[in-house]
């Protein structure tokens, strides 16, 4: 089937029609990111930083590119200036460094803070505890050009899908008890980005308003 075709039966699928559709296009050509376009879509996430500049510079300028992989500081200068959204914040040390990237290119950086609900330990992201001692830190309010707007997680990559909904639920209702409290002001729980190909429809069922996928719209990776 076409990337057209793809996207159309995709969306069928959907359990939450509100819950935004990212096409990940990590190492899929321009040819194809510009299929999807035509198609409608405007999300894209890359998860290498020179990709996703490379492709940035190619592509229409009203694309939403998502920066959703492991980022690293140093990097974060080279798309501070058109990231939409970075999915994959996994400590305060990050944090920082986008905060000052942000000031330097004018601009605000949404932010998701990427929790760490897996079993395997080759995953990145906070655990509470230390979520829970960067929000009660005088240092985070001093951060006044990133605007944290939810959560991220990645679920343990298995055919268990039980145990793929724990993870998302967990994730879910961290989500919730942070809605109802007091937070910082550059704080905001509005987004919970959860599933990928394999288990997007079970993220949809446990909440997810954002949903990362590659292989079911492009195609196994080239």
């Amino acid at each position: 089937m076409s990337i057209k075709e793809n996207l159309i039966v995709i969306k069928k699928t959907f359990k939450n029609p509100e819950c935004l559709l990212i096409a990940v296009s990590k190492t899929k050509p321009i040819g194809d990111l510009k299929e999807a376009y035509d198609a409608g879509m405007r999300d894209f996430g890359e998860n290498k930083v020179q990709e996703l500049v490379d492709k940035q510079a190619q592509m229409p300028e009203d694309i939403r590119w998502h920066m959703i992989g492991h980022l690293q500081r140093n990097k974060v200068k080279y798309i501070a200036p058109f990231v939409h959204l970075i999915h994959g914040v996994d400590s305060f040390k990050l944090l920082k460094e986008i905060n000052k990237q942000a000031k330097k290119a004018e601009r605000i950086i949404p932010c998701l803070i990427q929790m760490h609900i897996a079993k395997e330990e080759s995953k990145f992201g906070f655990d509470e505890v230390e979520l829970e001692e960067m929000l009660t830190s005088e240092e985070i309010k001093s951060l006044t050009h990133v605007n944290i707007i939810g959560l991220m997680g990645m679920a343990t990559f298995t055919e268990n899908q039980d145990l793929v909904r724990s993870e998302f639920k967990g994730l879910k209702a961290l989500f919730d008890n942070l809605k109802g409290r007091e937070l910082p002001d550059n704080f905001e729980m509005k987004e919970i980005s959860m599933g990928m190909s394999g288990d997007y429809l079970i993220a949809q069922e446990e909440g997810s308003t954002m949903v990362r996928v590659g292989s079911a719209i492009f195609g196994g990776r080239g």
